[in-house]
């Protein structure tokens, strides 16, 4: 394959770890008991997908495979927050779908022309200026911060094409491709010249076009992994119309219908829905046959049975391509954009360490917990929601948090602070 080409790529991400919040006391020349004055920790940073249609090719992620954002700051006395990491913006191909390495499910799809947050900064820490009261003036504590998103993925890329040229190895598909647009694909009189798909714009007329792509040859047996197998078949899946060339003159020894069928097998073992994309039949090569050969009219007539438009041309003759170029417009105009892939990933519940290896200290009145399995715990919960709150609060009680506390000695009222979430505790 050439090197030019990446159309799927394993990276690790991580976003950056929130800053700690800090300890200080406001000191003036004349000011007694200045009181707590430490500022909270930065935000780290994000790490976002940005859509680029520029891009074509994976190739910029072959050899970096991590990407890791930049951590927040830690807070500072004057009550100065710490400065928050950078986001991480990452560019790639519009039609990039982005998957979970470990359960294949997709995270989400790039190709809806939005940029979309992968891994999500950690929360700084409190600083101790939060947790003064009336009756406890000096805290001598803040929290750390939270940790950063960190995930395996696989990018995974499928062309965004109007229109897919599909067929045999050698048939004229990349001649077809130079011939209608200004594409130079390579083209040459052996099997598997094209061993990348490439991509043409094909000008109707003044402000008109579509893309085309030429798509490496399939051959029987493709989805089961025969020849350049799947590798080449996912980039069809986004394409609106087939364009089938065939190799009418039977050059390479096959039954040109026998070719329509066993490409068509292919295409629904890959995925039926592909057999219900509108299809164009070409017969190209036809300037090696004679005028009325029956060949043609065979072809002619399982196409029209199947429903599918059917012409005749000779792409390296240039003869009869026009018209092909002019159906293809015309179907386009009433095939729908197909629906970017909903997402189909669930995030783990958090399983990292374990509930008995948390960590309970009180100071002032106010009960601090901390270990692994809380910490994966709240960064997973989106406290604005209530039924997310409600399954946190059931997570602490089944899993015996509270009751921990209470033997402990926590009392109605008192402050219960899991690193940057404080809450009074009610019995």
């Amino acid at each position: 394959m050439s090197s030019g080409f990446v159309d799927k790529a394993r990276i690790t991400i991580r976003s950056g770890n929130g800053g700690n919040g800090a300890v200080a006391f406001h000191r003036e020349k004349y000011v007694a008991s200045g009181g707590p004055d430490g500022g909270d920790g930065g935000c780290g940073g994000d790490i976002v997908f940005v859509p680029d249609e520029n891009m074509t090719t994976l190739l910029d992620f072959k050899y970096k495979r991590k990407y890791v954002a930049e951590n927040g700051e830690d807070g500072q006395g004057k009550r100065c927050s710490g400065k928050d990491g950078k986001t991480l913006y990452l560019k790639v191909p519009k039609g990039t779908v982005i998957r979970d390495y470990e359960s294949g499910s997709i995270m989400h799809d790039m190709s809806d022309g939005n940029n979309w947050t992968a891994a999500k900064g950690g929360r700084g820490g409190w600083g101790n200026i939060h947790f003064a009261t009336p009756t406890r003036q000096t805290p001598r504590f803040a929290k750390p911060g939270l940790p950063g998103e960190s995930f395996d993925i696989v990018l995974e890329l499928k062309l965004l094409a109007d229109i897919g040229l599909i067929g045999f190895p050698n048939v004229g598909k990349s001649t077809f491709l130079s011939v209608v647009s200004k594409a130079h694909p390579k083209i040459a009189n052996y099997h598997f010249t094209t061993l990348f798909p490439n991509l043409g714009v094909v000008y109707v007329n003044e402000g008109n076009s579509f893309v085309m792509a030429d798509i490496p040859g399939i051959i029987e047996g493709a989805a089961d992994g025969a020849g350049l197998g799947t590798d080449f078949l996912r980039h069809i899946e986004r394409c609106r119309l087939f364009v089938h060339i065939i190799d009418v003159s039977g050059s390479e020894g096959r039954d040109p219908v026998d070719d329509m069928r066993m490409i068509n097998e292919e295409l629904r073992k890959h995925d039926e829905k592909l057999l219900e994309r509108p299809q164009i039949i070409v017969a190209n090569k036809a300037d090696l046959l004679e005028e009325n050969d029956p060949q043609i009219d065979k072809l002619r007539s399982e196409a029209e049975k199947a429903g599918y438009p059917f012409f005749i041309c000779s792409a390296a003759a240039h003869i009869g391509v026009k018209p092909v170029v002019d159906k293809c417009y015309e179907m386009l105009a009433d095939i729908p954009v197909p629906e970017p892939y909903e997402p189909d990933y669930v995030p783990k519940l958090p399983t990292s360490g374990s509930v008995d290896d948390l960590i309970i200290t009180e100071e002032d009145g106010v009960w601090s917990i901390e270990g692994d399995w809380i910490r994966n715990l709240i960064a997973r919960v989106n406290f604005s929601d209530y039924e997310s709150r409600m399954f946190f609060d059931r997570m602490l009680r089944e899993s015996g948090v509270f009751s921990r506390l209470e033997e402990m000695g926590v009392k109605d009222g008192d402050t219960v602070c899991i690193y940057d979430l404080t809450f009074d505790y009610k019995e």
